[in-house]
């Protein structure tokens, strides 16, 4: 762990970086927006996250944290609203290049960030589970969704079997890498193998929720089933 200050300013380097590097690709055309869109989904939840490790045990370490989202989030608020022009952002954070698709998915997925760092930080590895199903999982499910997805779901023609099938794959499957990496750390007393079938079991229910036609709402739907279970799932203590 290195100095609170030093922590948050390379938690802030990367996220910014990571961001930026995006837009600059969206907006060469090198990446269509709605992939770099979700390619900034999927990555920025575990780039966040596991710096968190780079925070010491200070009980203002997760409010600076969350400071960073809080600051991305204000950026979308302010793009999206057309008070500062950057169209970089809107060539990488959009579908239809609208800036006011930014105060919808993007924003909601920073405001989400924001309030489950402060809420769950390293006490509870809840937060780390609803934000890496929102990110690997959600992520991942329109990527390949929109690439393989031949075989559409009943109750959402804009949804497929290969999306929900990433969605939970991939949402599983980052959720354990990540708690792994904090167990590991010593972050987690829990017995390691105790968390995996919870991980599973909220997986299939958080995918059950995004094949939903709701697609403006995944970011606020996914955490928040998460989070309900992951109360209800999770081994106590």
């Amino acid at each position: 762990m290195l100095n609170i200050w030093m922590a948050a300013i390379i938690t802030f380097t990367a996220a910014v970086g990571w961001l930026r590097i995006n837009d600059f690709f969206a907006h060469r055309g090198w990446v269509s927006g709605p992939t770099s869109r979700k390619i900034i989904h999927t990555g920025t939840g575990p780039l966040f996250v596991l710096c968190w490790l780079l925070f010491p045990d200070e009980p203002i370490s997760r409010f600076l944290a969350a400071i960073i989202p809080l600051l991305i989030s204000i950026q979308f608020f302010l793009v999206g609203s057309g008070i500062i022009k950057d169209q970089a952002a809107v060539d990488a954070m959009t579908r239809r290049g609208d800036r006011k698709e930014i105060l919808r998915g993007p924003l909601l997925y920073g405001v989400v960030f924001v309030i489950l760092t402060i809420m769950y930080w390293k006490d509870s590895p809840i937060g780390i589970i609803a934000l890496m199903l929102l990110s690997g999982g959600d992520g991942l499910a329109d990527i390949l969704g929109k690439r393989f997805g031949k075989h559409k779901l009943a109750w959402s023609r804009n949804k497929s079997w290969e999306g929900s099938t990433a969605m939970f794959v991939g949402g599983v499957g980052l959720t354990i890498f990540v708690l792994f990496i904090f167990h590991k750390m010593g972050i987690f007393i829990t017995p390691f193998q105790n968390l995996v079938l919870p991980v599973v079991i909220i997986g299939i229910i958080c995918t059950a929720i995004e094949s939903l036609p709701l697609e403006e709402y995944d970011n606020l739907t996914v955490p928040i089933t998460a989070v309900l279970f992951g109360h209800w799932l999770l081994p106590k203590g």
